[in-house]
């Protein structure tokens, strides 16, 4: 059996496994021969240019696991017959703690005391806290769960909402009630063409005056435009891990506007989800190789 993986890592953690032949594969160049026979295959964590035409010259492709909790790059072109698995649960905790670091960062105003340090400047004032906020999760799902967990001991309330409502969470569309309570507004959604430009001008205008997003999810999800206009206005704070464009150009006008802080993707890229992707490699082809049912499948949209 033919599988492509994204790193050497990945196919030695697959070395051992009966029948199977790994090719490195990392989306730079040319794909490799034998792209005809492949069964398995593990795209890299940036996605590869051309997925609809290389999907297209699979015919043998029968299982697609992504190393990502987003799948929305193959789920269009997906061809008929192939599963496809994202690695839910493996993100959860650089992402969770990423959106930690971000919330305490912008509210306590880390980078505007780094750029005081490298003047040489002592800019003393009173800050924000994260204490005593009302911190609302959009797309509670396994990532909301970790985040909620980390902020057990920051004494805030949390909120959660996810596409439909169940015990403990709000539907989506209780969103326009919630929204000018909340301190702080976490995106966890995936990108799905129900979500896709979620973060418009009503959500941001329905936000609290100071209040804080963070966007741990996708650039798509928000509405750049509308988002602009409202942080150059200073009415509210933003803390992206992700952006639309991505990568994010020279010029454009989030990276100078005021009261944003902007990291490059790098939430989920960390040790800890690099470990837990290998362990979820793993056990996927095992239960792959012995019929068993996989871990994480995805149908409909997500």
């Amino acid at each position: 059996m033919k599988i492509w993986v994204p790193s050497e890592a990945a196919a030695d953690v697959l070395s051992d496994l009966p029948d199977v032949e790994c090719t490195v594969y990392d989306g730079r160049g040319p794909a490799p021969a034998g792209v005809d026979e492949v069964e398995v295959w593990i795209p890299p964590l940036v996605t590869v240019e051309g997925v609809a035409e290389l999907l297209g010259r699979m015919p043998s492709l029968r299982l697609l696991q992504t190393v990502t909790a987003g799948v929305e790059p193959y789920r269009p072109h997906l061809p008929e017959g192939v599963t496809l698995c994202n690695a839910r649960g493996v993100h959860d905790a650089g992402t969770a703690e990423w959106a930690v670091g971000a919330m305490i960062a912008v509210l306590r105003g880390f980078p505007g005391f780094v750029r005081a340090q490298e003047r040489g400047e002592w800019t003393y004032r009173h800050t924000g806290v994260l204490a005593d906020s009302t911190v609302l999760i959009v797309g509670y799902g396994s990532i909301g769960e970790a985040l909620e967990r980390r902020l057990a001991g920051f004494e805030v309330e949390v909120v959660r909402v996810a596409r439909t409502a169940r015990a403990g969470v709000h539907g989506q569309d209780e969103l326009p009630v919630l929204l000018p309570r909340a301190d702080v507004v976490v995106l966890l959604v995936p990108a799905t063409p129900d979500t896709a430009g979620l973060v418009d001008a009503a959500f941001l205008g329905a936000m609290r005056d100071g209040a804080l997003l963070v966007n741990a999810a996708r650039g798509g999800v928000v509405d750049t435009g509308a988002l602009v206009a409202e942080l150059e206005k200073g009415r509210i704070l933003a803390a992206l891990d992700v952006t639309e464009p991505e990568p994010l150009p020279p010029g454009h006008p989030l990276w100078t506007a005021p009261g944003v802080f902007l990291t490059p993707h790098v939430a989920g890229s960390t040790p800890a989800s690099a470990r837990r992707t290998l362990r979820l490699l793993r056990s996927q082809l095992l239960r792959y190789l012995a019929g068993e049912p996989l871990k994480n499948v995805i149908t409909g949209s997500y």
